[in-house]
């Protein structure tokens, strides 16, 4: 079971523990980025209470002094009476529309601000949380809720607030009127406050329907945008013309967009019959209480300013009533979406966090007895392995595609921890180092390796952010890695931002340059132990051996970690360690293994130096 369903299925937490969970939250952040919001909700507030008095009271006193002039009171009194109300009237409306628009434009302002706040701390998350979590569809499908919580199913910040004010003004508005009623139409009340009630029990069943289908959304969307953002891009979009993709992509993506409209209209279905029975009631709410205050005017028991004023207020009554009501629900229903953000930002570390400090320039590294099965997997990738790697030895890791190389660097690096057995530098557990420290130990290219669509740089300098950047030792690294000549030819050197897809200017670097800017990022973090993990894979045997050679020679007397399905790097190094069947089957020089009659590397090196003879023939 997962550390999200241990969670909801041991507490599952109730609505007002999330509610109140999320509000801290919300309020924690809203405080710390823009302050002024909460002037702007007050200002908008005393621009509602305004509007509502030109509402309620100035048109019953508007209309009891034309009634008294009809009477045949005195029209000099009642006229400077009700010019003093129109001004009244006039003055509320503008003070009202002002106040409105001020707070509402700057809250809509304020949103935006909010949602990068809060889309920050989701990337953060993101980019810090253990690395088995970025291919955990578990994880991937929570990522989703959250983005789609915190955003527009919840309104984010402003939303969420939104909905609290409504409520509190609700509530207000609630007593105001019931006053007015309670002392004209006191009979009213009831028959609002069991339409409300009716009318709120549809809406929480909505509601339920809505948070249920929520769920079932989630996957489709993440693969739904899969197909209509991640496959039409630019690293994808070469595969898609020549392999005449774009249909079979597009058929895919379709079939997903109608699962979701399946999922839609089923919802809508659900949701009509129940705003149907809300429409039936407040239709009978309306004909009893008109009635009502019709009688009570007929038989003199109220003025017509009187019939108006009730009339606005139980309008009122029953708008505040509702509107508790509802937001209300919607608060509950925006803090549950919001919920799936924090769930996110909580999810914990799957990874021991030691805090040891690696200390010293030499590290022995050792796996002792070192089982390792990805998480959710079942079966094991590694098995038993032991190696000892001292500290300056040049190390050649070979084996098939397939045979647990590239896991054995990942287990190194720490980006796992091993199901079973140890993994030790100088001695220590590296679960009890500080994972930020003990990964300064190293520098990496993977096969992958990322470029990102920054400056030549950045992309360098990203290698070691811990320490001042130099131009010094940046043009070093791409000496080293022969990346300086290409850089000097690009149109702002260094500052030549990589990349066409956010920058018009930017530059496309070949293939081969790629290799060298991700060798020069290695070369410049200047780590005790550098590991190339067939960064090469793409270029042919004798070319890959040159640039390993090279490398080797840079590398001088750090540990090096060479990963290979081929023998590019066997023959200048110190040990070659063979992996087939999920463990270390062979170990030892060159010289050694392949000498070993039917031995698995001397079977490789057999077939790899044939194919280098008919290469250069």
């Amino acid at each position: 079971m997962s550390w999200l369903d241990e969670k909801e299925s041991e507490n599952k937490p109730g609505l007002i523990f999330v509610t109140r969970k999320v509000l801290k939250y919300i309020f924690s952040v809203a405080w710390k980025t823009k302050k002024s919001v909460f002037f702007m909700a007050f200002l908008r507030f005393i621009g509602q209470a305004l509007s509502e008095l030109k509402v309620l009271l100035l048109p019953k006193l508007l209309i009891d002094e034309i009634m008294a002039i009809k009477d045949g009171a005195p029209l000099d009194t009642h006229i400077r009476t009700i010019v003093i109300y129109v001004a009244l009237t006039v003055s509320a409306e503008f003070l009202s529309r002002l106040f409105q628009h001020i707070a509402n434009s700057s809250i809509n302002y304020m949103s935006t601000i909010f949602e990068r706040a809060l889309n920050e701390k989701m990337c953060e998350k993101s980019m810090t949380m253990d690395f088995q979590y970025t291919e955990d569809p578990e994880v991937l499908t929570q990522q989703r809720k959250a983005q789609d919580g915190i955003s527009w199913y919840s309104g984010g910040v402003t939303g969420i607030m939104n909905s609290l004010y409504q409520i509190i003004y609700s509530i207000l508005l609630m007593a105001t009127s019931v006053t007015i009623i309670a002392i004209y139409c006191p009979l009213i009340i009831p028959v609002q406050i069991v339409a409300m009630g009716l009318v709120f029990y549809f809406n929480l069943k909505n509601q339920k329907i809505e948070l249920e289908f929520y769920g079932k959304l989630a996957k489709s969307n993440r693969l739904f945008s899969y197909f209509m953002f991640d496959i039409p891009s630019y690293k994808n979009g070469m595969d898609t013309r020549l392999y005449d993709g774009a249909d079979m992509f597009t058929e895919r993506g379709v079939q997903f967009e109608y699962e979701q409209i399946a999922v839609w209209a089923e919802q809508n279905r659900l949701q009509r019959n129940n705003r149907v029975k809300g429409d039936i009631a407040n239709a009978f709410r309306d004909a009893l209480s008109y009635f009502y205050m019709g009688f009570r005017a007929l038989k003199g028991l109220i003025t017509v300013g009187d019939f108006t004023m009730c009339a606005s207020a139980a309008s009122r009554l029953y708008q505040s009533l509702l509107g508790i009501g509802n937001n209300v629900q919607e608060l509950t229903k925006r803090c549950n979406y919001a919920y799936q953000f924090l769930l996110y930002l909580d999810y914990p570390d799957a990874l021991k966090k030691g805090d040891k400090e690696v200390t010293g320039e030499k590290h022995t590294i050792e796996f002792e007895h070192v089982s390792f099965k990805y998480p959710r997997g079942e079966e094991y990738v590694l098995k038993d392995v032991n190696i000892k790697i001292s500290s300056g030895e040049h190390l050649s890791v070979v084996g098939l595609n397939g045979a647990g190389k590239t896991t054995f660097i990942k287990l190194l690096c720490r980006l796992y921890d091993v199901t079973e057995g140890r993994i030790l530098v100088d001695g220590i557990d590296i679960r009890e180092y500080s994972s930020h420290e003990y990964r300064k130990l190293f520098s990496v290219v993977f096969q992958d390796f990322m470029l990102f669509a920054f400056s030549l740089r950045d992309n360098v300098e990203m290698g070691d952010t811990d320490r001042e950047a130099s131009d010094a030792e940046l043009e070093s690294a791409l000496e080293l890695s022969g990346m300086s000549e290409d850089a000097a030819k690009l149109e702002k050197g260094y500052d030549t931002t990589l990349f066409k897809g956010y920058d018009e200017n930017g530059t496309e670097l070949s293939g081969g340059q790629k290799q060298k800017t991700a060798i020069s990022r290695a070369l410049y973090r200047n780590a005790p132990v550098v590991i190339l993990d067939e960064p090469t894979a793409a270029l042919d045997p004798i070319a890959e051996y040159e640039i390993y050679k090279k490398f080797d020679t840079l590398v001088g007397g750090k540990t090096a970690i060479y990963i290979s399905h081929r023998l590019s790097s066997c023959k200048f190094c110190d040990k070659i360690a063979v992996f087939s069947d999920k463990t270390i089957k062979e170990y030892g020089t060159h010289d050694e293994l392949v000498d070993i009659e039917g031995g698995i590397y001397a079977e490789m090196f057999e077939a790899q130096a044939q194919y280098y003879i008919n290469a250069a023939s």
